[in-house]
């Protein structure tokens, strides 16, 4: 038997099954368990099958198929047929659970969906439910989309230089790739476009980010949504520390090499170390790898490089016997080497869990962006935040190893390294005092959570 609690309310939370996308409704999930809420995560079975570490304890999960319970997208014809197959059979096994779920101790009350799967608010909706959407990218990038969805913005592109409602001056290569590159990526420009299909319906949209850091397209985006930023969704144990033992996300794809990252920094100077890695999903060419390589090594400064098994035989056989102060790992604790007095700044790919944790940890970036919305948050991270400098490619779209070397030595030998170091602690103390007791985004969760048990309790 379910042991009977006293809950506020009862949410589900589907990510889109990837990790970028899981970490973050994860953490603010565990917000919501603080304040009383009861929360299931709902895991897609081939995504969770993948999965290597799953490490909370005060989440319940629940599953439900996209169609492809043996591999996942890998398994699908392509992107398109995934989408679709997803589409159908998970809004169908949703249904299901909804079903089963009715009839528990605990009926749930609100679904908060990924905003990446519209389709699971209407089957919400179809049981009379709750919904809210979460964004797991910038209110920037989803302002692109949504005047992309509502065909504001002609496509393909025609212009040099935008300017949109709340975003600072944008040139057409400043857009996220789906746009500024028409036509690659269909079925992904279908999923960001289409978040937008049904959002009038939605109760509450929240968003992974904070108002200081996009204010102006809050505020002109609130007035069409009730959306409410509540991020940065990261363990409270770097931010405010209220949640107890939140140390980690508690979901990695991959087994981190902790102590061997760990050990190796200690033997570090303090501010030497280029953290270098480019996410869960992202891969380079052999070539980018190649020149990447010869720009760390010719920077002469200790460098960390996480890359994955699949990717390691792109590195050249010469660099790996030259490389002495350089540490080759396949994946590493992200927070732990963000964190470490010794790291210097962060070479990144620029996605944006990556991207606010470095904002909400004070670290200086290199930004070399690879797809879709990275190519706007180096935008961000360079001109409007000013916590680092970006590495551009050549007409090849290449980023040349002179390229690399000169933005090492610019961030970490520099005085625009000074200036950058400013900006970092400022963005850091407000992510911080955000999600601390009376700061915005904490507001934000505390009013969701009240107008939760508001509506629940006029619906019962």
């Amino acid at each position: 038997m379910e042991e009977k609690k006293n809950y506020v309310a009862h949410c589900l939370v589907l990510p889109y099954p990837a990790q970028g996308h899981i970490n973050p409704m994860l953490q603010f999930s565990k917000r919501l368990v603080q304040r009383g809420v009861k929360t299931t995560l709902i895991a897609v079975v081939s995504n969770w099958k993948a999965i290597s570490n799953k490490n909370f304890t005060s989440i319940e999960v629940e599953s439900i198929s996209d169609g492809y319970d043996d591999g996942g997208l890998k398994a699908a014809e392509n992107l398109e047929v995934y989408l679709d197959t997803f589409c159908r059979v998970g809004s169908q096994t949703l249904a299901e659970l909804l079903q089963k779920l009715a009839g528990s101790s605990h009926p749930p009350d609100c679904v908060i969906y990924d905003a990446f799967l519209p389709w699971a608010l209407d089957v919400a909706k179809d049981f009379g439910l709750l919904g809210a959407t979460f964004f797991t990218q910038t209110c920037t990038t989803n302002n692109i989309y949504f005047h992309a969805y509502k065909k504001w913005l002609e496509l393909p592109l025609t212009q040099t230089e935008y300017l949109l409602p709340g975003l600072p001056k944008l040139a057409a290569g400043d857009m996220p790739s789906f746009l500024n590159k028409y036509g690659t990526y269909p079925g992904f420009f279908s999923v960001v476009v289409n978040q937008f299909a049904n959002i009038d319906k939605a109760d509450w949209v929240l968003a992974n980010t904070f108002y200081e850091l996009e204010l102006e397209v809050v505020d002109w985006l609130v007035k069409i949504w009730p959306l409410k930023p509540i991020g940065p969704a990261l363990p409270s144990m770097y931010l405010d520390k209220r949640v107890q033992d939140d140390k980690d996300y508690g979901v990695d794809m991959y087994i981190p090499k902790s102590e061997a990252c760990i050990k190796w920094l200690d033997d570090k100077p303090k501010g030497s170390v280029v953290y270098v890695s480019f996410g869960s999903m992202a891969g380079l060419s052999e070539e980018q790898t190649e020149e990447l390589a010869w720009g760390l090594r010719d920077g002469g400064s200790y460098f960390m490089w996480v890359i994955r098994d699949s990717e390691q035989g792109k590195l050249p056989k010469e660099f790996l016997d030259t490389s002495e102060k350089g540490l080759i790992v396949t994946w590493c604790p992200q927070l732990q080497v963000l964190t470490h007095e010794a790291l210097g700044c962060f070479f990144t790919h620029c996605g944006w869990n990556s991207t606010l944790e470095a904002l909400s940890l004070g670290v200086p970036v290199i930004a070399m962006p690879l797809w879709t919305d990275q190519i706007t948050n180096a935008k961000l991270i360079e001109d409007v935040w000013k916590i680092g400098v970006k590495a551009v490619a050549d007409e090849k779209d290449i980023v040349r190893r002179e390229t690399i070397t000169h933005c090492i030595k610019q961030i970490l030998e520099t005085e625009t390294r000074n200036e950058i170091k400013k900006n970092c602690i400022k963005w850091k103390n407000l992510a911080k005092s955000n999600v601390d007791e009376g700061g915005n985004s904490d507001k934000n969760t505390a009013e969701f959570v009240d107008e939760l048990a508001h509506r629940r309790a006029t619906l019962n």
